[in-house]
C-alpha cells in the first residue's frame, strides 16, 4: 500500500455504495470518500439512520449523496437487482462497492451456538455480500476502473474460539473475495481486495466487549486509508490483496 497522503479530489466523478454506512467503519469510510470527492449511495438496514450522514455528507460541502435503505437479513435475490436497476437509471455508473456492514450478535461456544442466529449471521456477513456483489457485477463491468472492498477481520484469518458464525462467515467473505478477483483478473477493469481494520471503536465491538473501555480504541476514522487506497486509481491492478 502506498504511503502518501490521498489528494483532496482523488474519488471525483466516482459513484460508490457503502453497506453499514449509519455507523461504525462504513459511516467513516462514507465520511472519508465523500470527503475526496465520490457520490456515494449510503445503504443500512433504515433510511433514517442514514439521514444524519447525508446531512454531515452535504454540509461538510461533498457531492449530494443517494440513500439505499437495505435489509440485508431479509432481502433477497430480486431486491439486490431492483437497487442495482434504480442505481443505473439513477446515477447511470458505479465505480465501486465498499462492503462494511457487519453483524455478530454475542460470543459463544459452538456446543451452545443457536443454529437460527447462526444462520442469520452467515446472511449478513456472507450470503448478503456475494448478492449484491452478484447484482453490481454488470455496471461495474461498464466502467475502466471499478473496485470491490470486503471487509475482513482478524478471525476470517486464523480462527478464533468464541467467534462461530461471525468467524466462518469471514473466512468465507475471504475466500470470495479470492475468487472473485481470479475471475475477473483478466476478463474486466474490476479489482477485488479484503480489508481488516484491526481493533477498532465500534458499536459491534461495544456489544460483543461490554466491559472494554471504548476510549482506548482507535476510531474507525483511523483506518479509512485503506479504503480510500483500494477504491481509488492509485490502486489500479491491485486484485486479490488481503491489507
Amino acid at each position: 500500500m502506498e504511503n502518501s497522503q490521498p489528494t483532496p479530489a482523488l474519488l471525483a466523478d466516482r459513484v460508490i455504495l457503502v453497506t453499514g454506512a449509519a455507523e461504525g467503519i462504513g459511516y467513516a469510510v462514507s465520511i472519508a470518500c465523500a470527503r475526496h470527492g465520490a457520490t456515494l449511495i449510503l445503504s443500512d438496514k433504515e433510511q433514517r439512520d442514514l439521514e444524519s450522514l447525508y446531512d454531515r455528507i452535504e454540509a461538510d460541502g461533498g457531492p449530494q449523496p443517494a440513500i439505499l435503505p437495505l435489509d440485508l437479513a431479509q432481502t433477497g435475490e430480486k431486491i439486490f437487482q431492483d437497487a442495482l436497476d434504480l442505481i443505473g437509471r439513477e446515477l447511470g455508473r458505479l465505480d465501486g462497492l465498499a462492503h462494511c456492514a457487519e453483524f455478530a450478535p454475542f460470543l459463544s461456544r459452538i456446543d451452545d451456538y443457536d443454529a437460527s442466529e447462526w444462520e442469520r449471521v452467515l446472511r449478513i456477513n456472507l450470503t448478503a455480500p456475494f448478492l449484491l456483489t452478484q447484482a453490481c457485477l454488470p455496471l461495474l463491468r461498464t466502467v475502466d476502473d471499478a473496485s470491490v472492498v470486503f471487509t475482513s477481520n482478524r478471525v476470517g484469518r486464523k480462527g478464533m474460539a468464541y467467534w462461530g458464525a461471525y468467524c466462518a462467515a469471514k473466512f468465507g467473505i475471504e475466500g470470495l473475495m479470492q475468487t472473485l478477483a481470479e475471475e475477473t483478473m483478466d476478463s474486466s477493469n474490476i479489482r477485488v481486495n479484503s480489508v481488516d481494520p484491526g481493533i477498532v471503536r465500534t458499536g459491534l465491538r461495544a456489544r460483543l466487549y461490554p466491559g472494554e473501555d471504548p476510549s482506548s480504541l482507535p476510531g474507525p476514522e483511523t483506518m479509512t486509508d485503506r479504503y480510500l487506497y483500494l477504491l481509488g486509481p492509485s490502486s489500479k491492478g491491485v486484485t486479490g490483496k488481503d491489507l
